[in-house]
């Protein structure tokens, strides 16, 4: 059974690179009760409101807290892309045609 009582607070950080690191965007979601309140997008610069509610820590994180967040393509979405590429690259498994389906059928 659920219980009504349990809150939850969750902040998510996600890169999202396009063309390798030619192109990365960071974004940040604070999440609280599975409803996304409060977001940073790297491409905006600044926190958003998402809800009535996150208008309001989002003008109090703007003033505080965005040259750093502004900064995250580059302290921490590209130096884990670059740490990534080896395991990545090697572990692709190339397309292969199935065997289990016979191409003609006919008695």
């Amino acid at each position: 059974p659920a219980h009504t009582g349990v809150l939850q607070y969750m902040l998510k950080s996600e890169c999202h690179y396009i063309n390798g690191t030619e192109r990365v965007r960071f974004i940040e979601r604070h999440i609280y009760n599975r409803q996304q309140d409060v977001h940073f997008d790297s491409d905006v610069g600044k926190y958003v409101g998402d809800t009535p509610y996150g208008e309001i820590p989002a003008r109090n994180l703007n003033k505080n807290r965005v040259e750093r967040k502004r900064a995250a393509v580059d302290w921490y979405c590209r130096p884990n892309y670059e740490g990534s590429i080896p395991f990545l690259l090697n572990r692709r498994v190339l397309p292969s045609p199935s065997s289990s389906t016979p191409v003609n059928s006919s008695p």
